[in-house]
C-alpha cells in the first residue's frame, strides 16, 4: 500500500510539473510573438511616414517627386549608411546578447525595427498601397500557419533547416550577381526561391525557439532568449513579405 501512494505521488508530480512546463514554455512564446509583433507594427508605422515625409504626390496621390529628406534617405548614402546601421545592430546583439539586460535588448530591437522601417519605406515608392496592405495579411497568414506547424509538429526539423540555410546563401550569392546580370528570369527565380526558403525558416525556427526554453531559466536568461528569438521571426516575416511583395505587387 506504501508503494502505491507512492507511486501516485509520483504521479501527481509529474503531471503537475509538466503542466508549469506547459504553461511556462506558453507564456514564453506569447512573449517571443508580442516582441515579434511590436518589432513588424513599429517597422510598418516608420516606413509609413518616413514615405509620408519623403515623397511628394498630387492631388491624385501620384508620386511626382521627393522632398529633400527623400533624396537624403533614398539616396545611394543613405541608403548605405542605414544597410550598415541595421547589420551593426544585429551583429552587435548576435554577440554580445548575454552580456546585455533585457531592457537593453529589447530597446537594440526596437531601435532595428524602426531602422528597417526607413529602409523599407521606399516600398511605397515602388508598390501600390492596396498591394502592399494585401501581400501583409496572406504574409501574415502564411506566417502563422507555418510558425504554427513549427510549435506544433513532432518532426525533427533540424535536417531541412540546415539545408535551408544553404540555400539561403546561394540565394544571397544569386542576388549579389543578378545586381550586375539584371536578368528577369534570375529575378524571377530568385523571388520563388526566396519565398520557399523564408516559409521553410519560419517553421523551423519556430522549432527551434521553442526548444530554447528551459523552465531552469532565470528571468533574465529567458528574456534574452525571447528577444532574440523575436528577432528570429521577425527577419523571416519581413523577408517573407518582401519575396512576396515582388509577386503580388503592383508597381505604380
Amino acid at each position: 500500500m506504501s508503494d502505491y501512494d507512492r507511486n501516485y505521488a509520483a504521479r501527481g508530480f509529474g503531471a503537475a510539473q509538466s503542466a508549469a512546463i506547459d504553461a511556462g514554455l506558453r507564456a514564453y512564446m506569447l512573449r517571443v510573438y508580442n516582441y515579434m509583433a511590436a518589432g513588424v507594427a513599429l517597422t510598418g508605422v516608420v516606413a509609413w511616414f518616413t514615405y509620408m515625409n519623403a515623397a511628394v504626390t498630387d492631388a491624385s496621390g501620384k508620386l511626382i517627386g521627393l522632398t529633400p529628406f527623400g533624396q537624403t534617405i533614398y539616396g545611394g548614402a543613405g541608403m548605405i549608411v542605414l544597410f550598415l546601421g541595421t547589420l551593426g545592430i544585429v551583429f552587435f546583439m548576435s554577440f554580445r546578447i548575454n552580456r546585455l539586460s533585457v531592457s537593453t535588448a529589447s530597446l537594440l530591437f526596437l531601435v532595428y525595427a524602426a531602422l528597417l522601417g526607413v529602409m523599407l519605406s521606399s516600398v511605397f515608392l515602388t508598390y501600390t498601397h492596396g498591394s502592399i496592405a494585401r501581400t501583409f495579411f496572406v504574409s501574415a497568414a502564411s506566417f502563422g500557419a507555418l510558425s504554427l506547424y513549427g510549435y506544433t509538429t513532432q518532426r525533427d526539423l533540424s535536417p531541412v533547416g540546415s539545408f535551408l540555410v544553404m540555400g539561403l546563401f546561394g540565394l544571397i550569392l544569386a542576388m549579389v550577381v543578378n545586381i550586375f546580370l539584371k536578368s528577369t528570369g534570375l529575378d524571377f527565380a530568385i523571388s520563388a526561391i526566396g519565398v520557399l526558403i523564408f516559409a521553410g525558416l519560419t517553421a523551423w525556427d519556430t522549432q527551434r525557439i521553442k526548444e530554447m526554453y528551459s523552465s531552469n531559466d532565470d528571468g533574465t536568461v529567458a528574456g534574452r532568449k525571447a528577444v532574440m528569438g523575436a528577432l528570429t521571426l521577425y527577419l523571416d516575416f519581413i523577408n517573407l513579405f518582401m519575396f512576396l511583395l515582388r509577386f503580388m505587387g503592383d508597381r505604380r
